[in-house]
């Protein structure tokens, strides 16, 4: 293994004597596979373009972002900077290094949507960021080949079986009534949270938005039914509202929950709104204002 990881080093140093020109472009590159940037994408998808298709992405991500973070913690592998001092971190990262959360959610993100959509466009765009997004990890230091190998491994494996397996599934679930609906929603986040980790945030942080959003898709389609077609100008108002309302809950709860504890049950709790805003809040409130229709 330090054989592997010595390797992995030379080749970090190798591209990181391109630095600081390509600083820029790869530090861009690197959050479009941020957390930040998919609590953008998201909603986007599915209070402006294609509401569906957002449910189902939504659900592969945040599980793949659980099995992402239960990963690390079981490999328990340094970062690049951690092993080797020669090797300079060019953005912050904390926790394990193996897999990469960045390519692992890449490959489901940009892999379900070319298999979705099926238009050249975007399987150009998604082969293109499919590249330079693992590779941006390790030029900036923060992640071994390897650690890019395995996200891109676990991603295609998580994304083939949901592709397989998710339309036979949301047929059965769609033939059952809302309290069985809620219920599986309760128990599958519910056991996600039970299984995280001790030590690991980022396994809240996916159960809880998967409670609040599964919760909010089943009571959304009971009695809001919002439409997230319509003219450009009421798209783009209810990504902009709605937005600013997921950071607002973001950062305002994390002020308002800073000294309460357990702080892992305080940070689900806090996704878990921010999930049900997204879901139920932002299409009930973007139907009241008339930014949406019903459908």
């Amino acid at each position: 293994m330090t054989s592997i990881l010595d390797w992995g080093v030379r080749v970090i140093l190798w591209l990181q004597q391109f630095s600081p020109a390509l600083d820029l472009p790869f530090k861009a590159f690197t959050f479009l596979g941020e957390e930040e940037f998919f609590m953008l994408l998201l909603p986007l998808l599915y209070w402006s373009l294609e509401r569906r298709a957002a449910m189902r992405l939504a659900i592969l991500y945040l599980f793949s972002a659980w099995v992402n973070a239960v990963a690390k913690v079981l490999g328990g592998q340094p970062r690049p900077f951690q092993y080797d001092p020669r090797v300079p971190p060019l953005v912050d990262a904390t926790g394990d290094g193996f897999p990469s959360g960045h390519t692992q959610s890449a490959t489901v993100v940009w892999g379900y949507l070319a298999a979705q959509f099926r238009r050249t466009w975007v399987w150009v765009l998604a082969g293109a960021l499919l590249v330079l997004i693992p590779l941006s990890r390790i030029y900036l230091g923060v992640h071994f080949p390897t650690d890019v190998l395995g996200g891109y491994a676990i991603g295609a494996l998580l994304l083939w079986l949901y592709l397989r397996f998710e339309p036979r599934a949301e047929a059965w679930l769609g033939s059952k009534g809302m309290f069985w609906q809620m219920a599986l929603v309760v128990v599958v986040a519910g056991t996600l949270a039970l299984l995280s980790p001790a030590n690991s945030q980022d396994t809240a942080s996916a159960a809880g938005v998967l409670m609040g959003m599964g919760v909010g898709f089943v009571l959304e389609g009971k009695w809001v039914r919002f439409d997230s077609g319509g003219d450009w100008i009421r798209r783009l108002l209810r990504f902009a509202c709605g937005g600013v309302v997921v950071f607002t809950l973001r950062f305002g709860l994390k002020a308002a929950f800073a000294a309460l504890q357990p702080e892992t049950v305080f940070r689900f709790v806090r996704y878990a709104l921010m999930g049900l805003w997204v879901s139920l809040g932002a299409p009930w409130a973007f139907v009241k204002l008339r930014l949406a229709d019903r459908r």
